[in-house]
């Protein structure tokens, strides 16, 4: 295990376990976050763990413009069942991914250190939230972080069927039109996987990151962005 100090620097990712596991300690400071994800690294641990770092091999991600849209969404768009929105709600919704544990793990793993993090990341212009509507009422959603031209994917939550697909949706529909190339989702999922995510190598993920940090990234409020769909 490679123990982190105050300097902030990692182990290159290929030193990771098999299961992805490449470091732990340091701390969740916005300077050592966006230096991790810029490297392929992000924080994964739980409630009275060591703060843990990952670097997945094969990496789990989806292209934009290869989001796979079933008939069935299709007429969910064209009912306008949802509202989709932009950096509207991030504090709820990362509360809301809160309370779903992902699979395999007791407990949330997003404890009350990880979501200040990522709300003072918001407030930074590098996080940001996509929101899923029924009325005036959240019901889906996810977060991520923006670096360059890559989005990195890190929750997402449903109250209502469907909810969590138009966010996604919309969040790939919208990148594509503003140049992004790839949406990180990390590690697999059946549900990331049908909407057309795949797994690429860690050497093609790397070198992806380091062809996206010659674009600039689109730091600040995403509230204005005008929501793209399929149809």
């Amino acid at each position: 295990m490679y123990w982190l100090t105050e300097e902030i620097t990692f182990p290159h990712p290929k030193y990771a376990s098999s299961e992805g596991l490449l470091a732990a300690g340091g701390d969740l400071s916005p300077q050592r976050i966006l230096f991790a994800y810029e490297h392929g690294i992000f924080p994964w641990y739980n409630e009275g763990e060591p703060i843990l770092w990952w670097s997945p091999n094969p990496r789990f991600v989806l292209y934009p413009s290869e989001i796979k849209v079933s008939k069935s969404m299709r007429q969910v768009f064209r009912k306008k069942t949802f509202r989709v929105s932009f950096d509207q709600a991030f504090e709820s919704v990362i509360e809301a991914c809160a309370i779903i544990p992902r699979a395999g793990q007791n407990g949330t793993w997003l404890t009350e250190e990880m979501k200040a993090a990522y709300i003072n990341l918001h407030r930074l212009g590098f996080a940001h939230s996509v929101e899923t509507w029924q009325g005036d009422t959240l019901v889906g959603g996810l977060y991520g972080l923006s670096l360059g031209n890559c989005f990195f994917g890190e929750s997402m939550f449903a109250k209502a069927s469907n909810a969590s697909k138009m966010a996604l949706i919309v969040l790939a529909k919208t990148l594509e039109k503003k140049g992004f190339g790839m949406i990180d989702c990390q590690s697999e999922t059946k549900h990331l996987g049908s909407m057309g995510a795949k797994f690429i190598d860690q050497v093609d993920f790397l070198a992806y990151l380091e062809e996206s940090k010659q674009n600039r990234t689109l730091r600040g409020s995403w509230r204005t962005w005008i929501p793209q769909t399929p149809i």
